[in-house]
């Protein structure tokens, strides 16, 4: 038996409720395919409405004795999470790449950052402040405390199945708040695996539940119409979050939304070429280009377009396409036919409007859903690819003359997730990083994420901050008394 039989042969498969493994209340079970082959990796208990409020019964219970629990003992146990995680590491790696796709070197760096988020607010959970002053007319003591929100439902996507569940997971456990995650249908066995890290690091029965489901709306549309969720945090497509943000007006829920991006990547003139190569690798093929934050639109100056190009061509010609799970593996399979389609069609619709094909271009015949890696030049505006997320390995490369032309043209679109550009000139970095509307810029740099970092976007690409001190204040209400 093969280590991937072994490990798909341990792992858990039913919905966690109460600290428990419990089947489906109907029974039934959906597959969970590798995005490699398209054939079956596991089946796993597909939950109801019923399902998801009996998880909602279980938090509401212990939301009051979760919340507490000394803080101290909460950040404990988020550390012991954070440190058996990363001694199951391979194990979390190798699943991931066989759900979800990615190389099994992305694989392992995820898990990584992933995990960071356990141990960074493992910290934070003892720093939650408030004040206590003089009322300023003399009558009185103002008292101000940090409170949990309550229970929390957490929708997370399949593109980083661990980190976008510890990016939640963690600062609502810190603040005190019960949770409910509602992992992608594509990608729900790291979840389920998580959950027994828990259930090893202490975690109280009933705190922490996890809901995989064919069908997202049976899950989340009854749990938000319920007075006792206090909370919905989502990461996904700016059209399910808009959907969820109407929903949650009914009650006023608070909400999280990281959506959509379509980050530009500016190379000015002045830029070290070889840096911003370098640079684009990264922001453009992390994930196999499957993340809100992969560059979507490379604009970069004419002077060193040519230059530019000819070196990310050279280099994303060699990047090795296959399954993520084998050596040396570099780009793995899209997540499913549906993303394959999209890809296919965004870079058809470019090349028929004057884009050229440097490399790449097609699909791969045979089995999977692999994309090659693909670079595009001289590419349209009115090309789709230049408003909508690519969400592939294709990088799109657009030639700009003026520093004004390049951010009135990053700046060009509904979302204002992150930007990144390159340039050696200290006031340049300033001045454009004053100006690109987005709620993160990198600077030089192609990779941004870091838990100590708040993470987070404007305009269409939602609002709320995760990561850094300021992804506690999500789970936390404010509460003001009065004192005599």
């Amino acid at each position: 038996m093969s280590h991937a039989e072994q490990l798909l042969n341990s792992i858990p498969t039913d919905i966690w409720i109460g600290g428990k493994q419990t089947a489906a209340s109907t029974g039934e079970r959906f597959a969970v395919l590798n995005p490699a082959s398209g054939e079956q990796l596991a089946t796993v208990a597909d939950a109801t409405s019923s399902d998801a409020l009996a998880a909602l019964d279980a938090a509401s219970a212990v939301q009051a004795s979760w919340a507490a629990t000394p803080a101290r003992e909460r950040g404990e146990i988020l550390r012991r999470a954070f440190e058996l995680l990363s001694a199951r590491s391979e194990e979390f790696a190798l699943l991931m790449t066989l759900e979800m796709g990615k190389s099994i070197r992305e694989s392992r760096g995820e898990v990584v950052y992933g995990a960071e988020f356990l141990r960074w607010f493992s910290e934070e959970a003892v720093r939650i402040g408030g004040r206590f002053t003089a009322a300023p007319a003399g009558n009185g003591r103002i008292l101000v405390t940090k409170v949990p929100v309550g229970p929390v439902l957490a929708v997370t996507p399949w593109n980083f199945p661990l980190a976008m569940g510890t990016r939640k997971i963690g600062p609502a456990l810190a603040a005190g708040c019960t949770v409910l995650v509602k992992p992608a249908e594509d990608t729900p066995l790291t979840m389920l695996l998580l959950g027994q890290v828990f259930i090893d690091a202490g975690l109280p029965s009933g705190v922490l539940s996890i809901l995989p489901t064919s069908d997202a709306a049976q899950v989340s549309g009854p749990l938000m119409q319920d007075d006792r969720l206090r909370k919905i945090t989502f990461t996904g497509s700016t059209r399910v979050g808009k959907m969820l943000v109407r929903s949650a007006a009914d009650r006023l829920l608070r909400t999280s939304m990281e959506l959509g991006g379509n980050a530009p990547f500016i190379v000015f003139d002045d830029a070290d070429v070889d840096a911003a190569v370098d640079g684009a690798m990264l922001a453009k093929m992390r994930n196999g280009g499957e993340a809100c934050t992969a560059a979507n639109r490379l604009y970069v100056h004419n002077r060193v377009r040519e230059e530019f190009t000819s070196k990310l061509t050279s280099r994303i010609e060699a990047l090795s396409v296959g399954p993520g799970d084998t050596d040396g593996t570099d780009i793995g399979p899209l997540i499913n036919a549906k993303q394959l389609a999209t890809v296919s069609a965004l870079v058809d619709d470019a090349v028929s409007k004057g884009a050229r094909v440097r490399t790449g271009g097609h699909s791969l015949e045979g089995k999977g859903f692999f994309y090659t890696p693909t670079v595009l030049d001289e590419v349209p505006q009115n090309a789709d690819l230049v408003r909508d997320e690519i969400f592939g390995p294709v990088a799109a490369i657009i030639g700009f003359d003026t520093e004004d032309e390049a951010i009135s043209a990053a700046n060009d679109t509904v979302y204002g997730l992150v930007s990144y550009f390159y340039t050696r000139d200290l006031d340049r970095a300033m001045r454009v990083s004053a100006a690109l509307d987005s709620g993160m810029v990198g600077v030089n740099r192609g990779a941004i994420s870091d838990a100590a970092a708040p993470f987070g976007g404007v305009k269409e690409s939602g609002f709320g901050r995760e990561g850094g001190s300021e992804g506690i204040d999500e789970y936390l209400e404010t509460k003001y008394v009065a004192l005599q």
